[in-house]
């Protein structure tokens, strides 16, 4: 199972990486890690064929192979399709942000499609159609693209130049000018008017000036523009670093709420119990159900409450969604200590594969929960890190985003070992023990809230003194 998680890992990690190469334009990755995309899918089609006529370690090598080509095309390809049909609307258009909404409401619904479908597909057909479906559908979605070329807006450009290489030459030049005094009145004196922003990090206007173990020539002080591009990525670094406890927690839906499934009651006809693992549906199933609402009906009310035109800043909309995972958390925890309870009761600590007289739908209002708080967190996330990075580097602004969900996943997996570590006992029990009746995952999720209570707290600390860039 770990080995299967690797390309997942390899994936997110990719999510930046790939994204500081798009700085060339979305387009172009789009059209160059799509086939790769495909490929991959391909080629996953044909390790299941052959894994049907006969298991190898040719079969077996293929399909890893598979795997991460997946994992490397969707590093680029992702952020890159987000960014780009964003960048279809004008600066000024207030459908850009409900753009990113019916992006992820859309999105949302595929997976629940998928889940059902193709795990259907998969478990009572066959492996071959279940990896092929999503083959041919990428290869048609990849010519639905191309098709449309000649209708796309493309961003253009004043520079060429690799927007990295231009924000590290501020740091640099700031840190070669570190021992200047009085740099308000050289600035000033240069023509470089101060306003609200540049109150923020004064240390990177020293940038403005010639260092002074250097002779006057060109490129060796930095443009106001420049300095200011600077300013808009460092701002970004405490709201990134806040949201990482908010993805600890909601990365919880994938691991032990599936746990704790399997141990209940999940029977909904006499011939047909629930997958664990379907329940993740719900909290999809309640994007597709809430973001319409929100943004048909909470919108134009914010609005006129507000009179802000988006009803709500973007930083505002993170925060709610945070108070929520939290609260979905701590419902979790009410659950887990009911399902706990409902062991000993019937005597069955010591069964741990013994079905628990509690219905699974104890477990719907967390999932359902979670998706609302995502409509509020990941959307938000999505529209801040577009909005708020110089215009070249909106893929890379996404993979900003998308890289807080695979660092909160890496730091959840490094709290889990090291509380299973502290808390195991002389009897091998744990929190985390194999057998979840003797287990304390109550403990844990109030652990957790307490955290995502710790990271609100300084999320709001950090929001109430960000400056936007440009759009709120």
């Amino acid at each position: 199972m770990g080995e299967l998680n690797l390309p997942k890992r390899l994936n997110k990690a990719l999510w930046f990486f790939d994204g500081t190469l798009n700085w060339k334009g979305c387009c172009e990755v789009i059209k160059y890690s799509s086939p790769y995309f495909s490929k991959g899918l391909g080629l996953l089609t044909l390790s299941a064929l052959l894994s049907s006529l006969a298991n190898t370690d040719c079969q077996t090598i293929l399909f890893f192979f598979a795997l991460y080509l997946v994992a490397v095309a969707q590093g680029g390809h992702r952020p890159c399709v987000q960014a780009f049909g964003a960048d279809q609307f004008d600066e000024d258009d207030r459908d850009k942000s409900s753009f990113f909404n019916w992006w992820f409401c859309c999105t949302s619904g595929a997976v629940v499609v998928s889940l059902f479908i193709l795990s259907y597909i998969q478990d009572n057909l066959s492996w071959v159609l279940g990896f092929g479906i999503p083959c041919i559908v990428m290869v048609l979605a990849l010519v639905v693209f191309l098709l449309g070329t000649k209708t796309y807006r493309f961003s253009v450009t004043g520079s060429e130049e690799n927007p990295f290489v231009r924000i590290g030459r501020v740091f640099i030049t700031a840190a070669k000018n570190c021992r200047t005094t009085s740099i308000s009145n050289e600035i000033e004196a240069g023509g470089f008017l101060l306003y609200q922003a540049s109150e923020q990090f004064k240390f990177l206007n020293k940038a403005l000036l010639l260092p002074p173990d250097c002779v006057e020539e060109y490129g060796k002080v930095c443009r106001t523009s420049e300095v200011e591009e600077a300013k808009q990525v460092l701002r970004l670094v405490p709201i990134w670093a806040t949201s990482l406890l908010n993805a600890v927690v909601a990365s919880q839906i994938y691991t032990f709420f599936t746990k704790q499934g399997v141990t209940l009651d999940r029977k909904i006809s006499p011939s047909f119990e629930v997958p664990p693992a379907m329940l993740q549906c719900i909290t999809f199933v309640a994007v597709v159900i809430f973001t319409p609402i929100y943004d048909r009906i909470i919108v134009p009310l914010a609005k006129v409450i507000t009179k802000k035109p988006a009803g709500i800043t973007m930083l505002q909309r993170i925060g709610i969604g945070m108070i929520l995972s939290t609260l979905s958390i701590f419902i979790a925890a009410l659950v887990e200590k009911k399902r706990l309870k409902t062991a000993r009761d019937h005597g069955l600590i010591d069964f741990p594969n013994v079905t628990l007289p509690m219905s699974i739908w104890w477990m719907i209002p967390q999932y359902f929960l979670f998706g609302v708080a995502d409509v509020f967190t990941l959307v938000g996330l999505q529209e801040f890190f577009y909005s708020q990075v110089p215009n070249e580097m909106r893929s890379v602004g996404l993979s900003l985003y998308l890289s807080i969900l695979g660092v909160g996943s890496l730091l959840s997996s490094f709290l889990v070992s090291s509380i299973d570590n502290i808390t195991s006992g002389n009897d091998g029990h744990s929190w985390f023990s194999d057998n979840l009746n003797k287990a304390h995952l109550d403990y844990y999720y109030l652990l957790l809230s307490v955290l995502g209570g710790i990271g609100l707290a300084a999320y709001v600390y950090f929001a109430k003194s960000y400056v936007y860039s440009r759009g709120k």
